[in-house]
């Protein structure tokens, strides 16, 4: 999967998570430019309402 570039804050990978016991391991991918930056422009668009 190619995250660079991609807009949404994190990508869930069900593949890699898994459960253990009682333990859960979630894995998540992101670009945190890009992801960190649409957040930003959301807000903005929040405050201007």
């Amino acid at each position: 999967v190619d995250i660079i570039g991609n807009q949404n804050s994190c990508l869930f990978d069900a593949q890699l998570t898994s459960v253990i016991d009682k333990m859960v391991k979630v894995v998540g991918w992101y670009d945190n430019e890009i992801g960190y930056s649409s957040r930003i422009i959301d807000l903005i668009g929040l405050i201007r309402k």
